[in-house]
């Protein structure tokens, strides 16, 4: 008999979790599909889940067949990957790859335990910019596809300081290995360099008045470590607009300087850049690759360079415009709401 001791759960206040460690059913879906059910059917994204933007219009795109040889980018949570996989009917290959040493193991067991084992399915601890390795292993590719989004998983758990919503530790690295935490990075950034980081990574308007705060706080030998610390400076830098507009001000701004934060620390836009420039060599003649995007900035790297090897004749077709997720998709999934596909037929 097991001398080990139960230990109960942890108990919440009131009649619903509200942090992620709490909400215990919605981070066991298999477990609890009721519950995780009725949090999607209200429009949110189950603690610990990442539901897939425009699968319907990534599947139309790609126009997978059995037999074919693929990649998946950006694996996250699985969604696509699992889409793909289905549309192979356990003929050809499905590589995909994630720079999170944390979630792609998981993801991997998941879709795993649905029986796609390495017959048709290998991950790599990879970003994507390296994609000619991948090829050397896999040969040319059929379809590829880039979903350039940060995985729900990493936004709602705190430890990953990923959102301003939850006291967690600045760090906003995918990969929380490699590299420096963007507490670290702003100890060491000038603030000419922050206030033109939140204008080339978001659009911040208010990028001098927040990069200024930012740099006064840490000259005074205050602390910028946390997810709520940073929110607070951005807060009090806000404080001249009008009291009617500040809360909602404050919000996006708090979100577009996360967001520059984060492109910033894990490098996105020359990981992006690399791989736009590495597609067309790596795709078999007719081969298919959809990019889907949540910001502007990103937006604008995929289009030009869409638009770059359309004029030279490396592609046959592109999209005329973005494809937008459908309303009923939009309304039914907040994160959606910024989404942005664009896609190349290689000649």
């Amino acid at each position: 008999m097991s001398d080990q001791k139960h230990q109960r759960r942890v108990r919440y206040k009131g009649t619903h979790p509200k942090t992620f460690q709490e909400k215990y059913k919605e981070l066991q879906p298999d477990k609890y599909a009721e519950t995780v059910e009725k949090v999607i059917q209200k429009g949110g994204t189950p603690a610990g889940m990442h539901r897939p933007i425009c699968v319907k219009e990534i599947m139309d795109i790609l126009h997978i067949t059995p037999g074919e040889i693929g990649l998946d980018a950006t694996l996250g949570y699985g969604g696509h990957s699992l889409e793909m996989l289905k549309c192979l009917e356990h003929k050809g290959h499905l590589y995909a790859l994630d720079v999170d040493p944390i979630e792609l193991p998981r993801t991997k067991e998941r879709l795993e335990q649905k029986g796609f084992g390495p017959e048709i399915f290998t991950t790599k601890l990879m970003n994507f910019r390296d994609i000619d390795q991948v090829v050397l292993e896999s040969g040319p590719l059929d379809f590829l596809l880039a979903d350039l989004g940060v995985s729900s998983m990493q936004i709602d758990n705190p430890e990953r300081g990923f959102s301003f919503k939850m006291e967690g530790p600045l760090d906003l690295r995918l990969d929380p290995t490699k590299g420096i935490s963007a507490a670290k990075r702003l100890e060491t950034i000038s603030q000419n360099e922050l206030e033109g980081m939140f204008l080339e990574n978001a659009d911040e308007t208010y990028s001098a008045e927040i990069s200024h705060a930012i740099v006064r706080e840490l000259k005074k030998g205050n602390d910028i470590s946390t997810t709520t610390r940073l929110q607070e400076v951005i807060n009090d830098a806000l404080q001249f607009i009008p009291e009617s507009e500040r809360n909602d001000a404050v919000k996006k701004s708090c979100q577009r300087c996360f967001q520059a934060l984060r492109i910033d620390v894990n490098n996105e836009y020359e990981a992006l850049y690399d791989l736009l420039e590495k597609i067309p060599s790596a795709l078999v003649c007719s081969g298919r690759a959809a990019i889907l995007t949540f910001h502007s900035g990103e937006d604008r790297l995929v289009k030009k360079s869409f638009q770059k090897f359309y004029r030279e004749g490396v592609y046959r077709e592109i999209a005329p415009e973005p494809i937008r997720p459908s309303a009923g998709e939009r309304n039914s999934n907040s994160r959606a709401r910024c989404a942005k596909l664009r896609w190349a037929v290689k000649a």
